[in-house]
């Protein structure tokens, strides 16, 4: 009787004491929260974006000069403005050897108009030519044959050669099996 009650009182606690057990599964990770950003009030003073300020009679002069003289490049450009009529005119030496002068002018009532000139002659363009130095001197010429020296006779080295002991292959020697020897009688109860 009394292995009963403690198999019944074992059972109520084991009973009373039991919990689920969560099986596995996936856990997501905990992302952290942060509160709301607080709205921040616009500036009270805006800039507003005006038209860029107009010149109404837009002027400029500017002019260049290119003189180098060892690349032979030579040209030069002047060009002025005031209002809306351009004025210019550039030259250049051209691969000829003739200088071209172009002068130009643009305004609202005729559009561009270029007027083309040349000047100086047609010159056959000749390539520089590079100078030839002759070598210095000699002071003392060197004999043209020179001198050989005079080998001998080989000696034998003082190490004997190297034997190698390769030679010909063995037949192979087949015989009879060998007999069967008596061992011992194992134990049953041997390791496995």
């Amino acid at each position: 009787m009394a292995q009963k009650l403690i198999l019944v009182l074992s059972a109520l606690v084991a009973v009373s004491s039991a919990v689920v057990v969560p099986g596995p599964g996936l856990a997501l990770p905990a992302y952290p929260s942060y509160p709301a950003l607080a709205k921040v009030a616009a500036p009270l003073v805006a800039k507003v974006a005006g038209p860029e300020p107009y010149d109404p009679n837009p002027q400029y002069t500017f002019s260049y000069d290119v003189h180098d003289g060892s690349t032979g490049d030579v040209k030069s450009q002047q060009e002025t403005r005031s209002g809306d009529v351009v004025q210019g005119a550039y030259s250049l030496i051209e691969a000829d050897g003739t200088r071209r002068i172009v002068e130009y002018t643009a305004d609202p009532v005729h559009g561009f108009n270029a007027v083309v000139r040349r000047e100086g002659a047609v010159v056959k363009a000749v390539a520089p030519v590079a100078k030839v130095l002759a070598p210095a001197p000699l002071l003392h010429a060197s004999p043209l044959v020179a001198k050989v020296p005079a080998y001998g006779p080989a000696l034998a080295p003082a190490y004997p050669a190297l034997a190698h002991g390769y030679g010909p292959a063995l037949a192979p020697a087949y015989g009879p099996a060998l007999p069967k020897l008596a061992l011992p009688a194992l134990s049953p109860l041997g390791y496995h």
